[in-house]
């Protein structure tokens, strides 16, 4: 599945007890419509991401960037601590490409899997193709 969001807060890495870094970030679809009343209705849509390929992507996961990321929609229930039912949605993120606005982002970027890097992992950060090149 391939959502665009914007990141609502600067991402963190987190270090589980095997080892493995997982960065965790949170995102939101802003989306607007018209009742049947004709009045306009705005919603929000969160997500909780994960990205399990490379924590150097979280540099670039800051507040306020849009992103396209590619993966994997998951449903959570729980019980909150006032004994509320609770519910939200997770986004496994296996793909991630950047389109700007955040505080440390300096024009789109993408970051795709399958590419290696400097120490070996399937991540790599590149430089947006410019999109006027037709292939006809």
């Amino acid at each position: 599945m391939n959502i665009t969001a914007r990141v609502t807060k600067d991402a963190q890495v987190r270090t589980l007890s095997d080892n493995r870094q997982v960065v965790n970030f949170s995102v939101a679809i802003n989306d607007s419509y018209k009742n049947r009343q004709g009045d306009k209705v705005e919603q929000t849509t969160f997500f909780e991401c994960a990205y399990w390929i490379s924590p150097k992507v979280a540099t670039i996961l800051t507040r306020g960037t849009v992103v396209e990321l590619t993966g994997r929609v998951s449903a959570r229930a729980w019980t909150g601590n006032d004994g509320e039912p609770r519910a939200g949605l997770n986004f496994n993120a296996s793909n991630i490409k950047l389109h700007g606005g955040g505080k440390k982002s300096e024009g789109a970027q993408v970051v795709k899997t399958g590419q290696t890097s400097e120490q070996g992992e399937n991540k790599k950060v590149t430089a947006k193709e410019p999109e006027d090149d037709m292939p006809f």
